[in-house]
């Protein structure tokens, strides 16, 4: 007889043997270290949770409803062991990891809904060629616009860091996680740079 214990990882609760438990602990407390000066520690651990959830969601079924130390080992190999982001260890799974690309709005590249930004990702073009592909369909009838508004209805938005690489058809482990994280912050704080610069300027104008 195991004992089972109740987590919640990503927002959702799972039941998981005391063995897996123990090493799922371990496994977010090296990640915690691994990433303790990042920038955004925070949301990379969140991340990886969410994905953790994901690739667990995916191991249970109607006759498997607990998670054992086995599907831990799975999960890890896909995202990746902690030494990995230090560069000690190999990237654990990602080079088995088969990739697969889903279709999302793209929220960081949109005009309007992120549609075309999304399709442009998911076939790795550029997003103006499905604009204007769009914008054609628009002109010669109603149809560009229907297709649109189905799409923007239908797609959901990559929210998510975990999403976002699987919109690009990369794979998600914890060293992807991390360097797309790092990469939004720099973009931001290029941004605030750019504003601050601009404010400043405006102000030895006036």
């Amino acid at each position: 007889m195991k004992v089972t214990v109740d987590i919640n990882l990503g927002g959702d609760v799972f039941h998981v043997d005391e063995d897996a438990y123990q090493g799922l602990r371990h496994y977010l407390t090296s990640l915690e270290r691994a990433f303790a000066e990042e920038d955004g520690a925070g949301e990379i651990i969140a991340d990886i949770e969410g994905r953790m959830g994901e690739l667990f969601k995916l191991r249970l079924g109607k006759y498997k409803q607990v998670i054992t130390l086995g599907d831990l080992e799975e999960v890890m190999g896909v995202l990746g062991s902690p030494e990995a982001i230090s560069g000690t260890a190999p990237a654990g799974g990602a080079t088995r990891h088969l990739l697969s690309r889903r279709f999302y709005r793209d929220p960081d590249r949109r005009i309007l809904g992120g549609v075309c930004a999304g399709l442009a990702a998911y076939f790795s073009w550029h997003p103006m060629i499905l604009r204007i592909l769009f914008i054609v369909l628009a002109l010669a009838g109603s149809f560009g616009i229907w297709l649109y508004l189905v799409l923007w209805i239908v797609l959901p938005e990559a929210l998510t860091t975990a999403q976002k690489l699987e919109m690009r058809g990369d794979p998600v482990t914890i060293a992807n996680i991390r360097d797309s994280v790092k990469a939004q912050y720099e973009a931001v704080r290029e941004k605030m740079h750019l504003q601050s610069g601009t404010n400043l300027k405006t102000r030895r104008e006036t």
